[in-house]
C-alpha cells in the first residue's frame, strides 16, 4: 500500500515543472508497447458482445515469467475523437515514462492507454459522450480483468475482490472528455482505484458540457468520500488544466469549489496549471511528468517500514496503511472486551495464555504480505448488503495463504458470541496451519448465535465459490474454533446445519471439526469427524462434557474422534505455548489429514 504522506510533499495548487529536454529524448533502456484486444460489451449501445483494443506499455525489464516482481498500473483515457494508444504514440510522450523510470524518478509501472470507443462508434461529441458515461462498466468488467490476468499487477486475481484489494496501486488519467471519464471513474470505481489524474475538464457526474453543476457534482463527490470512508482507505487526485486551455473555466471552477471545501486536504485533492499550456497532448505531457512521480514514487523515496513489537500501540497496528480500512478487525469491534495499550499488554475476555510473541508475529506476517500485493483480507458480503444491514460490515476473512492448491481451513475464535478474540483465539491457529502449506482463513463474524452461524455460512460458500481465484481446493476443508468459534465449527460442520445456513446442496461437509474447550453436547449422525481438546482446570467449559460428546459420536453413530484433556489448564488457552498442551495443533492437523 502506498504512504500515504507521499501527496503531502507537494503544496495543494501551484505550477507545474516543464518536461526537462532530456526527458523527451529516447532512453537508454527504454519499455515496449503491446497491443491487447479483448472481448467486451457494448455497454453505450445495444449491450452487445464487441471486441475493443488497448495499448500496454511494458516498463524494461518486465519478464512475463517473473511473476514474483509487481507491477503499480496506469490507465489513460484520450478526448474526444482520440484513439487508443495516443499515450504512447504521439510526440515524446513515451520518452518520458521511459526517463522517468530510467532516472528513479517514480517505480518501474504498466501503463495502459486506452479507448472508449470500439470499431464502429459513432465520434460525434454526443455519442462520445454516451461512451464515456458508460465506459466505468467496460474498464469494470472487461479491460481491468483483460489486462491484469496477463500482466503482473499487484492484483493476485481478476475476482473483484482482487482487484479492489489492490486498489492502491492502481491509477486513472485522462485529458479533455478522458478529464470527464476519469471524475467519472472516481465516482464508480473508487474501490478500484486510489489515484486519479483529470486534465483539463471537470466531473459532469451531473449535467454536461454548458451546463457544468459544478457545486452539485462537488457536493456528490464530497458527500461519496464520507459516505464511503475514503479519507481513511486513502485516495488522491491530481487535477491540472493550461492558462491557455480554450475550456479552463470548468477546470477552474470544479477546482476553486473543490478547495472550498474542508473535506479536501492537500493529501487528497491538488490543482495544478500549466503557465501557457494549451488544450493539447504537450501540456498533458507535463502534467503527467509532475503527476506519475506522485503516485508511484522510486522506492528510495519510500519511508522504511519498521516491523511491529510488543511495545507497539495497539491503535498503531490497527491505523497502520497496509491494513487499509480491515485494520480496526484486527481487535474486537467492542473495545469494551480486550484491554492493553500495545500488543505485549493485550488482554481479551475470558482468555488466558495470550502469547505476546505470536501476536506480533501475527500482525507483522499480515502486514509483509499485504504490502507485497497479497490480499490478505477478503469481505464475505456485497456492498449493498453491508449498506442494507450496517453490522455486516464488521465482518470478513483474513486469509494465511499457504499452497497453492492445499485444502483450506476456517477458524473461528471464542468470545461468548459477545465479540470476536481472533488475536489470539484464531489468528495464530491460522497462521500455524498455513505454516504447514495449509490454506488458513480467520473469520471475523457478528456476535450472537443466528449472526454468527450465517456468517460462517457466508464465508463457507464464498471460499467454496471462489476456490480456484483463492488457489485451495474445495474438498477435505476443516473448520477449527474455539469456545464460542468451537460451537460455530461443530454446527456447521454437520452436513444438515451446513445445508440450512448456507441455503445451499452442493456445498461439501468438512472433512473434519477441530474444537477447543466448549460446552456444547449435541450430536448427530451428520456430524463430522471431530478432534477437542480442553483443560482440566476450565471452569467455563467440563472436559468431561467434551470427552462425553466424542464417545457419543463414535460409539453411537461410528464417527471417528479425538480428545484430549490437559491437566491444570484453564479456559481459552489457545495454541497452549510453553503449556502441557504445546503442540496440539500439530496432533490436530495430523487428524485431519486421515480424515481427508
Amino acid at each position: 500500500m502506498m504512504e500515504k504522506t507521499i501527496q503531502t510533499q507537494v503544496p495543494q495548487t501551484g505550477w507545474t515543472t516543464a518536461v526537462p529536454a532530456e526527458y523527451r529524448a529516447a532512453a537508454q533502456h527504454p519499455g515496449t508497447v503491446e497491443r491487447l484486444d479483448y472481448a467486451t460489451k457494448d455497454y453505450a449501445g445495444n449491450g452487445g458482445d464487441i471486441q475493443k483494443t488497448a495499448y500496454v506499455y511494458l516498463p524494461y525489464g518486465y519478464d512475463p515469467n517473473d511473476t514474483a516482481t509487481r507491477y503499480d498500473i496506469v490507465y489513460l483515457m484520450h478526448g474526444w475523437g482520440g484513439s487508443a494508444g495516443e499515450y504512447f504514440n504521439l510526440g515524446t510522450m513515451k520518452n518520458t515514462y521511459d526517463q522517468l523510470i530510467e532516472r528513479g524518478d517514480m517505480k518501474p509501472v504498466i501503463m495502459v492507454s486506452a479507448t472508449f470507443y470500439h470499431d464502429g462508434s459513432d465520434t460525434d461529441f454526443g455519442s462520445s459522450v454516451a461512451a464515456l458515461r458508460a465506459y466505468h462498466s467496460d474498464f469494470e468488467n472487461a479491460l481491468m480483468p483483460a489486462v491484469e490476468g496477463k500482466y503482473h499487477t499487484y492484483a493476485r486475481s481478476t475476482s473483484p475482490e482482487d482487484l479492489k484489494a489492490s486498489r492502491d496501486h492502481r491509477a486513472f488519467g485522462g485529458f479533455s472528455l478522458g478529464s470527464v471519464t476519469t471524475w467519472l471513474q472516481f465516482c464508480y470505481d473508487y474501490d478500484y482505484i486510489h489515484f486519479f489524474a483529470p486534465m483539463s475538464g471537470s466531473s459532469w457526474y451531473y449535467g454536461g458540457y454548458g451546463n457544468f453543476q459544478i457545486e452539485r457534482n462537488v457536493d456528490f463527490i464530497e458527500q461519496l468520500v464520507r459516505e464511503q470512508n475514503l479519507d481513511e482507505r486513502g485516495y488522491f487526485i491530481y487535477h491540472a488544466v493550461g492558462t491557455n486551455d480554450a475550456v479552463k473555466s470548468q477546470s477552474i471552477d470544479m477546482a476553486d469549489e473543490m478547495l472550498s471545501r474542508d473535506t479536501f486536504t492537500p493529501e487528497h485533492y491538488v490543482f495544478y496549471q500549466k503557465d501557457g499550456g494549451y488544450h493539447d497532448m504537450n501540456a498533458v505531457q507535463e502534467y503527467l511528468y509532475n503527476a506519475l512521480p506522485l503516485f508511484f514514487p522510486a522506492d528510495n523515496t519510500k519511508k522504511t517500514v519498521e516491523p511491529f513489537t510488543t511495545n507497539t500501540k495497539l491503535s498503531e497496528v490497527t491505523s497502520d496503511p497496509a491494513f487499509g480500512d480491515f485494520g480496526r478487525l484486527l481487535l474486537p469491534v467492542n473495545s469494551g472486551y480486550y484491554s492493553g495499550d500495545t500488543l505485549g499488554d493485550l488482554r481479551l475476555t475470558w482468555y488466558s495464555n495470550i502469547d505476546p510473541n505470536k501476536s506480533v508475529e501475527v500482525v507483522n506476517t499480515l502486514r509483509e504480505r499485504a504490502l507485497s500485493g497479497e490480499t490478505v483480507f477478503y469481505d464475505i458480503y456485497t456492498d449493498a448488503e453491508k449498506a442494507a444491514d450496517p453490522a455486516k460490515r464488521n465482518t470478513g476473512l483474513f486469509f494465511f495463504k499457504g499452497d497453492e492448491g492445499a485444502p483450506f481451513a476456517v477458524c473461528n475464535a471464542g468470545g461468548g458470541f459477545a465479540y470476536v478474540g481472533a488475536m489470539h483465539d484464531s489468528f495464530p491457529h491460522a497462521l500455524e496451519l498455513s505454516k504447514m502449506g495449509y490454506n488458513a482463513f480467520a473469520l471475523i463474524y457478528r456476535p450472537g448465535w443466528d449472526t454468527a452461524m450465517e456468517d460462517l455460512g457466508r464465508a463457507i460458500t464464498f471460499i467454496e465459490d471462489n476456490a480456484d481465484a483463492l488457489g485451495v481446493a474445495r474438498e477435505g476443508y476443516s473448520l477449527w474454533g474455539g469456545s464460542a468459534g468451537a460451537r460455530m465449527a461443530a454446527t456447521l460442520g454437520n452436513a444438515d446445519e451446513l445445508a440450512y445456513y448456507t441455503g445451499r446442496s452442493d456445498i461439501p461437509q468438512a472433512a473434519a471439526v477441530v474444537m477447543q474447550y466448549t460446552g456444547h453436547s449435541e450430536t448427530s449422525q451428520s456430524d463430522a469427524p471431530t478432534y477437542a481438546c480442553c483443560g482440566t482446570s476450565d471452569g467455563i467449559a467440563n472436559w468431561r462434557t467434551m470427552q462425553s460428546r466424542l464417545n457419543t459420536l463414535t460409539n453411537r453413530y461410528g464417527i471417528p474422534t479425538e480428545f484430549h484433556s490437559y491437566s491444570g489448564l484453564s479456559h481459552g488457552f489457545g495454541l497452549g505455548t510453553d503449556t502441557v498442551a504445546e503442540g496440539w495443533i500439530n496432533d490436530a492437523a495430523a487428524f485431519w489429514e486421515t480424515s481427508r
